[in-house]
């Protein structure tokens, strides 16, 4: 492989790098929200838990969670394509 295909292959690392690290600032976010919105159905009355608002936050927690668990999936295909391109560049 010649020292141009490699350094293009470095290049796309370096881009699967900042998807990776964008990825887990994004999931730590929705993570945040997740928790405030777990915190303001634990802290509604129980009345409340079992009405109309008391089920928007439960499946908005449930959102939350299925996009985090989303972006795991990202992570996880990211570090496996970093890891091809590795083996691609030996």
């Amino acid at each position: 492989m010649n020292k141009q295909r490699r350094k293009a292959i470095e290049h796309f690392r370096k881009r699967l790098d900042g998807l990776k690290l964008a990825a887990e600032e994004l999931r730590s976010d929705i993570e945040a929200l997740r928790d405030e919105e777990q915190e303001y159905y634990d802290n509604m009355p129980q009345s409340f838990q079992d009405g109309e608002k008391g089920q928007a936050a439960e499946a908005a927690v449930s959102s939350f969670d299925e996009a985090m668990s989303a972006l795991d999936e990202i992570e996880s295909q990211v570090g496996e394509a970093d890891g091809h391109l590795e083996q691609a560049a030996a």
